[in-house]
């Protein structure tokens, strides 16, 4: 594949991969009565539990309001709970209760099957190495964010 190629298509089949897997992703959670948003929030939840709501929403990157609502949602569901902060009652945390880490339990296996469906073909070694160059993908572009317009320009005369 020609530079030129990587440069016409990389973006784009970047951006479609991630629009075909949330939609594969919602697809598969909603046999569960569940959405991929929902089991994201649950799923942050049950790594860190008792953050703050605010922190959620910055690590989801969504915005508050969105997130407040899906959060109603689990918590009618019963999945979550919110309990006010100990020195800062206006600050809420969020905890799993009992039907969310069953919830979770019972979609274990959904991950590993979404990521094998996706990669079917592609041989582990192949895999592993697609995982660290996109690694350093993302941290190049996280760089890339923070760097002067200078810089950026510098980076296109180099790989132009």
């Amino acid at each position: 594949m020609s530079r030129g190629s990587v440069d016409q298509n990389f973006l784009f089949t970047l951006g479609e991969l991630y629009r075909l897997l949330r939609v594969y992703a919602d697809k598969e959670a909603s046999r569960f009565g569940i959405t991929r948003a929902q089991w994201a929030v649950l799923a942050k939840v049950e790594r860190s539990e008792g953050m703050k709501q605010s922190e959620l929403a910055e690590l989801l990157e969504m915005q508050p309001i969105t997130l407040t609502r899906l959060i109603d949602k689990l918590c009618d569901n019963d999945w979550i709970e919110r309990r006010s902060d100990a020195s800062d009652r206006r600050v809420k945390r969020l905890y799993l209760k009992k039907a969310g880490r069953q919830l979770l339990g019972r979609m274990s296996g959904l991950r590993s099957e979404i990521t094998a469906n996706a990669l079917d073909g592609i041989n582990p070694a192949d895999a592993h190495r697609f995982l660290t160059q996109l690694q350093t993908i993302k941290e190049n572009v996280r760089n890339a964010t923070q760097n002067s317009g200078a810089e950026q320009a510098r980076k296109e005369q180099r790989y132009g």
